[in-house]
This record gives structure tokens, sequence and C-alpha cells, in this order.
């Protein structure tokens, strides 16, 4: 679940503007949007509920029908949801998340994007992971989801990543904490995909690096991967990770090994990759995204080369 985030201009671009009547297939007039959208906040009995942490938040008014169409356990206590929506008007920027709309619980969800924008063109799948909580939409995806339950879903955040053809080539910094890979995995794919754009046309943006810091309490919370050292394969010049654990038990296995420190991030191995050229993405905590957003301008990093979202 997020809230708002520091945007950077230039390379992350608003998806305001963008209206459309909701799909035919959800049966939601806009009114009854509305009251649900009213009714949600008035019920939760959370003190902060997503509705609430991001009304000021951009968001498009389009809201479509979507599917589940494959779910698993990604770690002990996160699931990952894949969604499938027939809506060809849906898209959506890597990084952004979405409201998350069940029949029949009050209470909006807010998930961020895990997949890239590609799988949505070539395939029209989304994929979300969410950590269990006793919060309503979270429960329903752990307790009740099934394949083919029916949700809808609507776009929203301006915490992404949407460099055009033309933009500045730029290094990128992912720092992760928890379930806050989501957001960042969704960059990450996003990176790996227009690498793989320029390597088939040579054309398109041209990316620069990019260097996934990403902190857990041991390797089975550390989510994708598999996913994530796939890509540091595919792309050994271009993209790196520096897995972190902090509390770690078990052995670590082999193939991670040499990817995994024991420890937090530290503020060192960020202030290593300052440039002039760089951002800085960081998902994770509060106390986390507040302590590398400020030592990154500590570091006369400027703020819009500094992009964060936080989660709860």
């Amino acid at each position: 679940m997020v809230c708002a985030a520091v945007a950077v201009p230039g390379l992350l671009r608003s998806s305001a503007g963008t209206v459309r009547t909701p799909a035919a297939s959800l049966r939601l007039t806009a009114s009854a949007l509305r009251h649900l959208t009213l009714a949600s906040i008035m019920k939760s009995k959370r003190k902060t509920d997503h509705l609430e942490r991001t009304a000021n938040v951009v968001r498009r008014e389009m809201v479509s029908a979507a599917k589940v169409c494959g779910a698993a356990n990604e770690s002990p206590s996160v699931k990952r949801l894949c969604l499938h929506v027939a809506d060809k008007d849906f898209s959506f920027k890597a990084g952004q998340w979405i409201d998350f709309f069940i029949p029949g619980v009050s209470v909006v969800g807010g998930f961020s994007i895990c997949s890239s924008p590609r799988l949505l063109e070539q395939e029209r799948m989304i994929e979300l992971a969410v950590k269990y909580a006793n919060h309503p939409p979270a429960l329903w995806i752990h307790n009740q989801c099934t394949l083919d339950s029916e949700v809808a879903v609507r776009v929203g955040g301006e915490f992404f990543f949407d460099p055009q053809p033309a933009d500045a080539s730029r290094n990128l910094v992912l720092i992760a904490g928890g379930v806050g890979i989501n957001p960042l995995l969704s960059i990450l794919r996003h990176a790996a995909d227009l690498h793989r754009e320029r390597a088939h046309r040579g054309s398109g943006y041209e990316m620069g690096t990019t260097k996934l810091f990403y902190s857990a309490q041991n390797t089975s919370e550390l989510l994708f991967k598999k996913n994530i050292l796939d890509l540091v394969n595919e792309f050994p010049e271009k993209i790196a990770c520096s897995l972190h654990v902090t509390k770690q038990t078990a052995q670590i296995s082999a193939e991670l090994k040499p990817y995994v420190t024991e420890g937090r991030i530290t503020e060192k191995e960020i202030r290593d990759h300052i440039s002039q050229e760089t951002l800085f993405y960081i998902c994770g905590p509060p106390p986390m995204t507040d302590f590398f957003s400020k030592q990154l301008e500590n570091s006369h990093v400027p703020k819009e080369h500094i992009c964060f979202e936080k989660w709860w």
C-alpha cells in the first residue's frame, strides 16, 4: 500500500488529463464509483487509508475491469497476483500503483504494479505482490481470491520512470525495503525492456546503468530473486544488484551468496553512485525513505533527482 511521492520533472510525466468513462463491463456509473470511494473511506477502521493518503495524488478517471488469471506465493507472507485487463485503453507507467476495487469489499486497496508496461502491451496482464495484512483488500487476496475472480482497477501515482526517446541518458539507483521492491521491480523491468529495444532496433531511449539495492529481513523475504538475477545475468554491464538481509538465520544458498550482504544498506554504498546523470528512486518503510532521501540531499543531489514513495 502506497502514498504520494516526490515527482521528478521531465522523465516523470504525469498522466493528468486522461479522462474516460468506466468500462461498460464494470456496470459502475460515475456516481456509484464516487459513492464506493466515499464509503470506503468512512468504513475503514485504519487511521489512514490508501484513498485518504493518496487523495491529492494524480490518478486516471478510467476504471477498468480485471480478472485474476494467476496467483502464487512469492514468499511466506507475500502473494503474487496476475490480472488480465482486456481494456486496451488501460495503461500505466513503470512505478505506478492501482486502486483495487473488490466486489463486496467496501475498502479500496492500493497496490503497486511490479510488472513492466511491456507485459501489459503484449499480453494485457499486470502483476501485483501483496503482503498479508489485517486489511480487507489484502485479506481478500490471501484468503478468498481465486482464478477468474473479477475486480476493477484504476491507475494512479506520481512515482514513475517514463523516459522518451530523445531524453538524456540516465543512470538509475533503486533503493528498496521489503515489499517496497514492487514499483522498483517494475522500473527495473522497464529498464531491461528499453535495453532490449535499443539492441534490437538500434534506436529508442538510451538507458544508462541500473543498480538495485534491496533489503529484507532474510532471503525468504527477498521477493522476485530469480527475476532480478536473470536480469543481472542478461545485462551484466548494465544491471547490477546488492541484496541485503538484516535477520538471516538460515544458510544463504550458493546461488544468492555472491549478491547478498548481511546488514542494512549503508549510506556509503549509495553515496558511491552519486553523479550528475543518476536518478534515485526509493521505496520502503517511511524511516528508510526519509533517511536515504535526506542523506542524498545532504550529499548535494538535486531534489529533482530524488524520487521516493512510502508504504505502510
